[in-house]
């Protein structure tokens, strides 16, 4: 039902005290070789997941593994893993892939969000790789730790759309949640990992941001930038969608909404600072004034590797960080005024729970209508700004309403541009 301006508004700070999930001691975690669910595998999480894992055959089994419209790299994945079940989008893509699988190689293939959520809950996964980007990844991460899985998290949208419901039910499941983003992972190495026993200790957390490909760049460029721009980030090799969130700094936006789930701490508890490198992934500001880092490559398997073997640590052939070569780190105070989209994930933080969903949707039709050359890159803010001035209608406390507030501005949002966003 529709809810009071007032009501909607209510701020939304902290989804509770402390880690999102309990971590069990080391004795009850899954023993050698662990076998996995991996979801978003053509992905370029995905991909590095695999490189993990057929790095370390002794330890790892790919169990099953999904996709969405890559068909030709998820039958390769597949014929060399041969996980005994695989996901795709449609049900034309399941049909699809079975006919580019080796003959006498015949898995179960399900198809769309409830066979996701199927691959997710199966009893023959012991850990979830949860890598699908988006909103998409919702369902079948929540399906996860409904399961009581080990979920090694790199979909930050399922905490920013729903992070309470994901809370209670790892306080319903046991489910484990283990941190992917590398900021997230830091964090996590940083605060003391098992239990997390400095947590109360904290004085706050600081994510480092590399600033993107236009860190630099005058507001007079950004009016001119194209896709191709865009997608050329100087540190990372990521898929197009997280490219352009972390050219407009909605991906560190996310991130802070993220950590506020993760970790149970206010937003203004939760800094951000540009630090081009990439080398510094994060920080812990602890109430004596010290500050923990963790230093490593700007390269995801270092993180994924810390989740798949965790407690313990998987040896990783990465070429080490010089820092006499290195010779400096810098760090610089985000842009707020032409980087918007940090400030407006903050504000989504302020309008209740609906507001984060708004902002996620937002973005993600936004981004769509930018690869599409639909749109100009700054047009991504404005679009967001716009969702997030639309009255909630609903509160987004349950997954329907979430799902609803989700549909409703994507929907805004492509009427609007196709109304007013305007190219330069």
């Amino acid at each position: 039902m529709p809810q009071t301006a007032r009501q909607t508004r209510t701020p939304d700070t902290s989804p509770g005290q402390g880690y999102i999930s309990a971590l069990p001691p080391e004795g009850a975690l899954p023993g050698f070789p662990r076998r996995l669910c991996l979801l978003g595998g053509t992905g370029s999480i995905g991909a590095s997941a695999l490189s993990v894992v057929e790095n370390n055959p002794e330890r790892f089994v790919v169990a099953a593994l999904a996709g969405a419209r890559n068909l030709a790299l998820l039958a390769e994945q597949a014929a060399r893993f041969r996980p005994a079940r695989l996901g795709v989008l449609t049900a034309q893509g399941a049909d699809a892939l079975a006919g580019m699988l080796p003959a006498g190689y015949r898995p179960d293939i399900v198809h769309g969000p409830e066979g996701y959520a199927s691959l997710a809950a199966d009893a023959d996964s012991d850990v979830v790789v949860s890598a699908i980007v988006g909103a998409a990844g919702l369902l079948p991460t929540l399906a996860a730790v409904q399961a009581g899985k080990i979920v090694a998290l790199a979909n930050k949208e399922s905490l920013v759309l729903a992070g309470n419901l994901i809370r209670q039910a790892c306080r319903d499941s046991g489910a484990v949640i283990l941190p992917v983003d590398s900021e997230h992972n830091a964090l996590f190495q940083a605060l003391g990992g098992p239990g997390l026993p400095e947590l109360p200790h904290v004085a706050s957390l600081v994510l480092t941001a590399s600033g993107g490909p236009f860190r630099d760049k005058s507001a007079a460029f950004l009016q001119t930038v194209t896709r191709e721009q865009a997608l050329h980030h100087p540190n990372w090799s990521m898929g197009p969608k997280i490219s352009v969130d972390s050219a407009t700094l909605m991906n560190k936006g996310l991130e802070v909404i993220e950590a506020c789930r993760l970790f149970g701490l206010p937003p203004q508890r939760v800094e951000v600072v540009v630090h081009p490198q990439s080398i510094v992934h994060s920080l812990a500001r602890y109430h004596d004034g010290s500050l923990l880092a963790h230093l490593g490559p700007p390269d995801m398997r270092l993180a994924i590797a810390y989740c798949l073997g965790y407690p313990g640590r998987i040896p990783l052939d990465l070429a080490p960080v010089d820092l006499v070569a290195l010779g400096s780190l810098t760090f610089e105070a985000p842009r707020h005024d032409d980087f918007p989209c940090l400030s407006l994930a903050r504000h989504s933080l302020t309008l209740g729970a609906w507001g984060p969903v708004a902002l996620n949707a937002a973005n993600e039709e936004a981004v769509d209508l930018f690869l599409a050359d639909r749109i100009a890159f700054l047009d991504i803010p404005r679009l967001v700004e716009f969702a997030l001035n639309a009255p909630a209608g609903v509160y987004a406390d349950d997954l329907d309403a979430i799902l609803e507030i989700d549909r409703a501005t994507r929907h805004r949002v492509r009427e609007r541009a196709g109304g007013s966003a305007h190219r330069g």
